[in-house]
């Protein structure tokens, strides 16, 4: 099976820093992938080079099959690769369902032209958004407030919409960078049993980044941990948790870095 993502002894360089060095990465189609590290490790760079929002000094990046490693962010997005920021970018004066809406339209292709003459197919078109757009709410548990104004919610609030917002979408490739940073623990608990669900059923691959580990370990089918910008191990939640370079690197002991979840 051709990998959904594959990234080749990729590496990214800015001036003398070696930000990752010759990472290679295979994500099949369907995959939750976890990416995690220490701050600095390279994670979000990585994403940055997937998106074409950095350069690559050397390898590859492909998606699907298909080189992509030169091509502007702008096309690499039309392939279908979306993606989440640390920090929210949202409409503000918009509903949160409008908000949504906004990442629906971008799944359904053909459909804006012929809704400015208002024919019978876009006002189906419409319809189905709508109807896709309330599903996404509600299996985040954003209905309830689907007309609250974005811009008016806490900002735990404000990432389920972001994160609601990305998966309607329907990418193929969802980059997901610190996903639950905000939330509480029941936000982040619904937040990601939402979007694992959602991902399933609407065929989306997800790559995430996220430092809260009792969210990854629950999250992710196959975990990535870098350091200093290369890999240092890859496996399942449980072979991830029991790996002492791992353990020494990162998840930590008693005296572990600050803001870094233990996990045993």
């Amino acid at each position: 099976m051709t990998p959904r993502l594959e990234l080749d002894c990729v590496s990214v360089r800015f001036g003398g820093v070696n930000a990752v060095q010759g990472l290679s990465l295979s994500v099949a189609p369907g995959e939750i992938r976890g990416l995690i590290g220490p701050n600095g490790a390279g994670k979000t760079t990585v994403i940055n080079a997937i998106t074409g929002a950095v350069r690559t000094s050397d390898g590859a990046v492909r998606l699907d099959g298909r080189d992509i490693t030169r091509l502007p962010a702008h096309e690499i997005s039309k392939l279908g690769v979306g993606r989440t920021f640390q920090h929210v970018e949202a409409f503000g004066e918009m509903s949160v369902l409008d908000n949504v809406l906004v990442g629906v339209g971008r799944a359904t292709k053909g459909w804006i032209l012929q809704y400015a003459f208002g024919t019978p197919h876009a006002r189906h078109c419409e319809r189905h958004l709508r109807r896709l757009a309330h599903e996404t709410l509600e299996a985040f548990g954003l209905l309830d407030i689907r007309n609250a104004r974005a811009a008016d919610l806490p900002f735990g609030l404000l990432k389920k919409m972001d994160l609601a917002r990305s998966i309607a979408a329907a990418p193929s490739l969802l980059l997901m960078d610190e996903p639950t940073s905000g939330m509480s623990e029941a936000e982040a608990d619904s937040a990601i049993a939402a979007a694992r669900i959602l991902a399933s059923s609407r065929g989306t691959t997800l790559l995430v980044v996220e430092h809260n580990m009792r969210v990854m370990m629950a999250l992710a089918q196959r975990i990535t941990v870098m350091q200093f910008g290369a890999v240092i191990a890859q496996g399942t939640p449980q072979e991830i948790q029991g790996n002492a370079i791992v353990i020494d690197a990162y998840l930590g002991t008693d005296d572990h870095e600050e803001g870094h979840d233990v996990v045993h």
